[in-house]
């Protein structure tokens, strides 16, 4: 296991999950910045490689994955994105707002901090609703046409956005911005921890901004580590015939 610390961080997620929850107490992204060295990570963040390595190998040393997402095919995986993340995102997003917004109104003079972050969850909200249309209108059916043409050995029709790659791009560029509100929200928030005394709408708020923060996660890595590079392959090699 010693060349895990040359593996990209991206990569070790998509062949088992329960890496990121060693990347998660380092305080690693594994989804927008998935695409770096465990060493190159460590050394920019200044932690030991060795200590998070060993961590990795230690919560897999007794366990298999039970879900397996890079081997699955690509329509079930975007299919498993729309019913699990997308569905997730569109039932919680609403409840954020109001959380945010009520202790934001109750808590504000005294913790000024709660809102900005009512702001930062409002932008979520305006960034990932058409984020989550521009998905499941064009690049996911368009994915779904690439693996049926691949099975025929068939040319697709020109799309007018040229490539795959394009709206791939411009999703990436989105989840980013995605990953950066919520990386403002938990340092805002002390990485989800509610001040002495708060009340139960403010411990509520911090709660779900955390989970909501997990599945994020999760969801963007799924695109951006298995799906989206696996689709670019199969588009270049389709082009190729």
């Amino acid at each position: 296991m010693n060349n895990l610390k040359d593996k990209k961080v991206g990569r070790l997620v998509a062949e088992d999950y329960r890496y990121a929850d060693v990347f998660r107490k380092y305080g690693i992204d594994f989804c927008c910045g998935g695409g770096v060295s465990v060493e190159e990570v460590c050394r920019k963040k200044g932690l030991d490689h060795r200590e998070v390595t060993n961590a990795l190998v230690r919560i897999t040393t007794d366990f298999k994955p039970t879900l397996n997402y890079d081997n699955w095919r690509l329509d079930r995986l975007t299919d498993h994105i729309i019913t699990m993340h997308h569905q997730y995102v569109r039932e919680n997003l609403p409840l954020l707002v109001f959380y945010s917004a009520k202790v934001a109104n109750a808590h504000g003079v005294a913790h000024p901090e709660t809102v900005e972050i009512k702001r930062l969850v409002e932008e979520l909200e305006d960034e990932l609703l058409p984020h989550m249309e521009k998905e499941e209108v064009v690049l996911f059916p368009y994915i779904k046409k690439i693996m049926a043409s691949a099975g025929q050995m068939q040319h697709l029709d020109p799309v007018n956005y040229g490539t795959i790659e394009n709206p791939i791009k411009c999703m990436i560029s989105e989840h980013e911005a995605a990953g950066d509100l919520m990386e403002m929200i938990a340092r805002l928030s002390s990485g989800y921890t509610p001040p002495e005394g708060a009340c139960n709408t403010y411990r509520v708020l911090y709660k779900k901004l955390q989970e909501f923060e997990r599945d994020l996660h999760q969801h963007i890595h799924l695109e951006n580590n298995i799906l989206f590079l696996k689709v670019i392959a199969m588009a270049g090699e389709q082009a190729s015939v």
